[in-house]
């Protein structure tokens, strides 16, 4: 995804183009977020209890963690 900008190709525009779509997509509801868990805590504590949340095998979509 991000050649296009790490390497400065002659179709960079191309990129904006692309993700201007997908923004379009995700505005119109065609795509949807995996995300189902968010651990709103970005510290050593928050991301030991998103490990732990994973490591059950239970969770269902991604675990997030934020700030």
């Amino acid at each position: 995804m991000f050649t296009r900008s790490m390497f400065s190709t002659p179709d960079i525009a191309e990129q904006g183009r692309i993700l201007g779509a997908v923004a379009d997509l995700v505005d119109s509801g065609a795509y949807r977020s995996t995300a189902t868990t968010v651990v709103g805590d970005l510290t050593a504590a928050g991301l030991r209890e998103a490990h732990r949340l994973v490591e059950t095998g239970r969770t269902v979509g991604k675990v997030v963690v934020s700030r």
